[in-house]
């Protein structure tokens, strides 16, 4: 019970500490961790090295290095995410590979250390795997570097430290094919979930459509009759009703359609996509319930622009955010959509604002993690995880900014368009 009691409150602190970093940017998170973990390993592995189990080799002034840029992490994650980005790779780099080689290298390859090493070379890789090869690369040499400038280059070319490189092969090789297995399972699954959407789209149009022929049947014929008129009008109206229906039905399925084509296609910029030619499709695609849903959906252009993407993804991102905002607001019970196109703001961003009920600021870091539904059980969790990956792959980010009860705005910023690129259909 004792230890349960601790690992929450464990869980409290470092959750506390990432819900400071309100849109989920995994910069972010991955500077706050490097951050605190840095401080915590090099305070606690000092004392071990000098006071427990003593060291030939410790370095004071190293350590203190490490710890500062633990706590420059903390400080970027504090300062936005194009900080984290410059930070990420350099404190990788520094703390893991060159950290860990030096201290192996300085104290003559001891065993303890060749652990160390090993560890910190399957924490390395838990990174993301081009980030973590040069990484690796330019840790090990900087460290050799400075282990020859202090005249301990012999140590590098002993059995004990060359053995180290096949178990480190080993290991990154193992890793990585963890990481690609794990890619193919996750790709096997959203493949399935895109037949599944179809194979379900397919099977809803055979008795929807007779649904609509047997209405536009039962309309003609209470024309046809005059008798009765008061019965005819409640009986027309109802028929107008399922109609409608009938229509919504068929857009939802056009749009699920669209979601699970995106899923399986190249996501690479191919076009040159005008985001109020965008909004405005997206506008008139959508299935509104009614005149008084559409009627909830502001839009304000203060400047257009252009991007490089693909028209069709730039509908499946806008529809998603769409979709989401109108279920927001049938939750809540309350709140308006406004859309904002700005061109005049360096980058040229689109911002998605609802005042519905909000993100829960301990939900925000998840909600782009692929699977991840918020509430539970309200759609697969593809959609948000879909929009972020498309976005990624046109250089562009998408973030959230949001309040418990009051909003939520989803600011898409996009690079500044300098080539000219065949422009897409509206």
């Amino acid at each position: 019970m004792r230890d349960d009691r601790l690992e929450r409150k464990a869980g409290t602190f470092f959750a506390a500490q990432l819900r400071r970093h309100r849109n989920g940017e995994r910069s972010a998170v991955q500077a706050l961790v490097l951050g605190w973990a840095a401080l915590l390993v090099h305070s606690l592995q000092f004392a071990l090295n000098t006071w427990v189990f003593p060291q030939p080799f410790e370095s004071p002034a190293l350590r203190a290095l490490g710890a500062a840029v633990g706590a420059a992490g903390i400080a970027a994650e504090r300062m936005g995410p194009r900080y984290c980005e410059l930070y990420v790779p350099i404190a990788v780099a520094f703390q893991l590979p060159f950290f860990s080689t030096y201290m192996f290298l300085m104290n003559d390859a001891a065993a303890a250390w060749a652990q160390w090493l090993t560890v910190a070379t399957v924490a390395l890789f838990h990174f993301p795997t081009q980030l973590a090869l040069r990484a690796y690369a330019i840790g090990t040499l900087l460290a050799c570097a400075c282990v020859v400038l202090h005249g301990r280059g012999n140590t590098i070319l002993t059995a004990a430290a060359l053995q180290q490189l096949p178990v480190h092969a080993f290991v990154i090789g193992l890793l990585y094919a963890a990481r690609v297995g794990r890619s193919a399972l996750e790709q096997e699954k959203l493949a399935g979930m895109g037949e599944g959407l179809g194979a379900v789209a397919h099977e809803m149009r055979t008795p929807l459509a007779s649904m609509d022929a047997n209405v536009r049947g039962l309309t003609r014929m209470l024309q046809a009759d005059t008798a009765g008129s008061g019965a005819q009008d409640d009986v027309r109206q109802a028929m107008t009703r399922i109609q409608y229906e009938v229509r919504h039905m068929n857009h939802l399925i056009d749009l699920f359609l669209l979601s699970a084509n995106a899923v399986r296609r190249r996501l690479d910029p191919s076009e040159s996509v005008s985001m109020a030619d965008a909004v405005q499709s997206v506008l008139r695609r959508y299935p509104f319930t009614s005149p008084a849903q559409r009627s909830t959906v502001a839009v304000d252009v203060r400047a257009n622009f252009s991007f490089a993407g693909q028209y069709e993804l730039t509908v499946v991102i806008l529809l998603n955010l769409l979709r989401n905002a109108l279920k927001a607001i049938h939750r809540a019970g309350k709140g308006r959509v406004r859309i904002v196109v700005d061109g005049n703001r360096k980058p040229p961003r689109l911002l998605f604002i609802d005042t519905a009920c909000g993100i829960a600021a301990r939900r925000q870091p998840f909600i782009f993690h692929r699977f991840y539904a918020y509430p539970a059980h309200n759609g697969t969790g593809v959609g948000l995880a879909l929009c972020r990956q498309i976005m990624h792959a046109w250089n562009a980010r998408i973030r959230c900014v949001s309040r418990e009860s009051a909003y939520a705005i989803f600011v898409l910023e996009f690079p500044v368009q300098r080539a000219n690129v065949p422009s897409g259909e509206p």
